[in-house]
């Protein structure tokens, strides 16, 4: 889920090398921290937050397979 996010990301930033993803797993939950570059975090999100919503479904699609929960955090 990790790597899917990271190659999502890389691919919408101009900065890709700022782009950090980092995974916390919890007992039932399994947290996907983004953090990417201040001037790219407009185009993470998109309008209206359709791009990071449009993220977020391809993300619970992976974690539903997996039999998993996943949550995807974007940070500054």
């Amino acid at each position: 889920m990790k790597e899917l996010i990271e190659y999502i990301a890389k691919a919408l930033v101009d900065e890709p090398d700022q782009v950090r993803v980092t995974e916390v797993e919890g007992e039932r939950i399994t947290v996907i921290e983004l953090r990417v570059a201040q001037s790219d975090l407009g185009k993470v999100i998109g309008k209206q937050g359709r791009t990071a919503h449009s993220i977020r479904t391809l993300l619970n699609a992976v974690a539903t397979k997996l039999r998993k929960r996943a949550v995807l955090e974007i940070l500054e």
